[in-house]
């Protein structure tokens, strides 16, 4: 944990240094798109989130999640428990992240009206999350070798510099033929992303409207994705955030799943 987190600060270190005395358009895009990947964000992260689902007809629906985080070297774990309303309290969703891209994640999905745990296979990873516009792979951090990265520009949003990335990925069978992203160049996170289905149409804009530090790192604190297509819409707000809390390995396991909610 303490290895990634020196390599990271090491690597945003360098990368910036080398921001410093070099002009901003000598960067590639992938050198954009690991210092994006190696943002600092502690050891590891709980937070509770507000999910509203609102459908082309207006009709919203809310949800509360709990989700918690850790990095182990290049491989991190995740889980995310719902815990309002009654009908999806203490469904679960558990995932293992890999930097090797050959390297499928592993992902496990819970639902306690069926006390079964279902194994999310790769084939499974463009299908949407729960009702909402987030597909399984976008809950994810994505490898930085999965895409091609190019810097298409510079452009200033509500007065703060980004740079414009163009990602496109090298698998032909994934559901985005490329995403272009407009990154805070001072917060390292993207204020807005469009994604492209494979036809090259629009299909869905995810804009981050509330960026600040927490605990002395930068968070976004609100998303809210579009999917332009379907005309609807998933919106994310974070009201709790933590860092580096210590949480224990025994929290990220399949079992863990099953009880619906964090163990104390």
């Amino acid at each position: 944990m303490l290895l990634k987190k020196t390599i990271k600060v090491i690597i945003l270190l360098f990368l910036t240094a080398v921001l410093g005395w070099s002009q901003s358009k000598e960067l590639t895009g992938r050198d954009i798109a690991i210092m994006l990947h190696n943002r600092p964000d502690g050891n590891d992260r709980k937070s509770v989130m507000q999910m509203t689902l609102i459908n082309k007809r207006g009709k919203t629906r809310e949800r509360t999640l709990l989700s918690i985080s850790k990095d182990y070297g290049k491989e991190s774990k995740s889980i995310i428990f719902f815990q309002s309303p009654a009908d999806v309290k203490g469904t679960g969703f558990l995932q293992y992240e890999y930097e090797d891209t050959l390297k499928e994640d592993d992902r496990w999905l819970y639902l306690p009206a069926l006390k079964k745990v279902r194994r999310i296979s790769g084939s499974s990873k463009n299908d949407y999350f729960m009702g909402t516009d987030f597909t399984y792979d976008d809950m994810g951090d994505r490898s930085v070798d999965e895409d091609n990265h190019k810097l298409l520009c510079e452009e200033k949003i509500d007065s703060i510099k980004c740079w414009v990335l163009e990602s496109i990925p090298k698998d032909k069978d994934y559901m985005y033929s490329k995403k272009i992203a407009w990154i805070r160049q001072d917060a390292l996170i993207p204020v807005k992303v469009e994604f492209y289905d494979r036809q090259t149409n629009l299909l869905k804009v995810l804009k981050i409207t509330d960026i600040r530090k927490q605990n002395g790192f930068w968070t976004a604190f609100k998303m809210e994705m579009n999917n332009i297509q379907e005309k609807h819409k998933t919106i994310l707000e974070i009201k709790e955030m933590h860092y580096d809390i210590g949480l224990k390995d025994n929290l990220f396991r399949v079992s863990s799943l099953e009880r619906g909610r964090i163990k104390k």
